[in-house]
């Protein structure tokens, strides 16, 4: 990178110092050279970030397929040929969230940079997590298709319940934020019945049990494709108006929030009555 921005100087420089003479094709041969320098950039320097939930080549056929069909489900076409929007929307997933994490008072600017979304962080297009989310905002539910890469890897050749559980927490998750708002898992009981093969496809639905004033109840199935077999269920609950603050969880609904202690550090806890959270 420093060798690209120092052609650019160089260039620059070299234009500045050379008195003007007026020449039909110098322009042309300034701007394509500006030009292939700008694509030989690295990707960091885009301003255009990323979106993950966009099929690539290590997507099996299977994926492609179910991509597909949920994907022309996000828009319907009515009876005169205009085309509004369908029962399902697709979720554009990236690998940063905020530029600097809120509550991170404790890292560096230089490391809170280079924060990124744990089930994005590999950039081995396949190597590890390959989703995509749909969402059925009517419904209230969400279905994820999921390929699992050979990085994570369980019990020889299947998914280590571990990378199952993050995806399940993920899309209960997103589930549950798109009903009531910004909230964090305060609870979430996983049953494995039987393992998932690495670089299969797998179906992850969430749909929303309940609700009970501040927390957020939902359930969540892990199927093959055709709904065969399962894989996995859980159930989960949220609350709901959390949000990170220098270590520890602030109301953004307003509530009231005491001190305490939690290792010797301050703590703030919104829930009254509570010694914690």
């Amino acid at each position: 990178m420093a060798r690209s921005l120092f052609r650019i100087l160089k260039a620059y420089k070299n234009i500045v110092s050379t008195p003007y003479k007026y020449q039909p094709s110098s322009c042309l041969q300034f701007t394509n050279s500006i030009a292939r320098t700008m694509v030989g950039l690295p990707f960091s320097l885009s301003f255009k970030p990323q979106d993950f939930s966009l099929p690539n080549s290590s997507w099996s056929a299977e994926m492609m397929r179910l991509y597909n069909y949920y994907n022309s489900q996000c828009e319907v076409e009515t009876e005169i040929g205009e085309k509004n929007r369908g029962p399902w929307r697709r979720l554009p997933s990236y690998n940063r969230t905020l530029k600097y994490a809120t509550g991170g008072a404790y890292l560096s600017k230089l490391i809170q940079s280079k924060n990124r979304l744990f089930t994005r962080s590999i950039k081995t297009p396949g190597a590890a997590f390959e989703y995509v989310v749909f969402l059925n905002k009517e419904e209230q539910r969400t279905v994820c298709i999921f390929q699992a890469g050979h990085l994570l890897e369980g019990p020889p050749g299947h998914v280590h319940g571990g990378a199952i559980a993050t995806m399940i927490d993920s899309v209960t998750g997103t589930n549950a934020a798109y009903i009531s708002g910004p909230l964090v898992t305060a609870n979430l009981n996983i049953d494995y019945r039987s393992p998932i093969p690495l670089g299969s496809t797998v179906l992850i639905e969430s749909s929303l049990d309940k609700r009970e004033g501040r927390k957020t109840f939902v359930s969540c199935k892990v199927t093959s494709t055709d709904g065969s077999k399962l894989h996995t269920e859980a159930k989960g609950s949220s609350w709901e108006g959390e949000r990170v603050v220098d270590g520890g969880w602030r109301s953004m609904r307003g509530a009231r929030a005491r001190q305490t202690t939690l290792r010797g550090k301050p703590f703030t806890c919104s829930i009254k009555g509570k010694d914690n959270c």
